[in-house]
């Protein structure tokens, strides 16, 4: 099986809780002595073998390959894609039937980090999992006054729109998050605006 890696916990000694996200399911598993495995660590994608013991409620982790990225040694994209991946277990956490979307998607953002820079490919792809999860508000209705919005525009948590003087929050265009929201393009944002959405997108997905 393969899967990525989204939470990892300590537990006794060296020995760790791993929770994987695999194409169609979200596995806990335990690891004899994990933490003092390389290839045992958020956001990694493995190949992986998983052991029943009648003895414990969850299965044994065995037999673990790390599968590297193309940019695993660059410091500043792995950075970005662990934290962008911390933010999956809280999410999906309670979720009983995964859909392949969630692998799919992370599979896709791996390879889009190649050449792109890691937060216009992440936030990006975060806008595709807002599209697919029904929770993209193209109707831009203000999530404070319920109002519509026609010009400037403002974004809070989970990139729900509000009017600036609502939220008190930093402004755009209303054709950039059109854009934004129609085509998952983020070519008319400057990096500074990038970096805000950034930090929109690490309060949750």
């Amino acid at each position: 099986m393969q899967g990525y890696i989204i939470d990892v916990k300590n537990v006794r000694d060296d020995d760790l809780i791993v929770t994987i996200l695999e194409e169609n399911n979200l596995f806990t598993a335990y690891r004899f002595y994990g933490a003092r495995h390389s290839t045992i660590n958020v956001g990694y994608k493995i190949d992986f073998e998983l052991e029943s013991n009648l003895k414990s409620s969850i299965p044994r982790l065995k037999d673990v390959i790390q599968l590297g990225f193309e940019w695993i040694l660059d410091r500043e994209k792995l950075y970005c894609w662990q934290r962008y991946i911390k933010l999956f277990y809280p999410h999906l956490k309670e979720v009983e039937e995964l859909e392949s979307f969630y692998f799919q998607s992370l599979d896709d953002t791996v390879h889009k980090m190649i050449k792109q820079n890691p937060k216009r490919a992440i936030i990006e792809s975060y806008i595709q999992l807002l599209e697919h999860e029904g929770r993209l508000h193209k109707e831009y209705e203000c999530l404070l006054c319920e109002q519509k919005i026609h010009n400037k525009i403002s974004l809070v948590r989970s990139f729900l729109p509000t009017h600036a003087k609502c939220s008190y929050s930093k402004t755009f265009e209303f054709n950039q998050i059109k854009e934004l929201f129609d085509e998952a393009s983020l070519l008319k944002f400057e990096d500074e605006e990038v970096e805000y959405l950034w930090n929109i997108l690490l309060q949750g997905l």
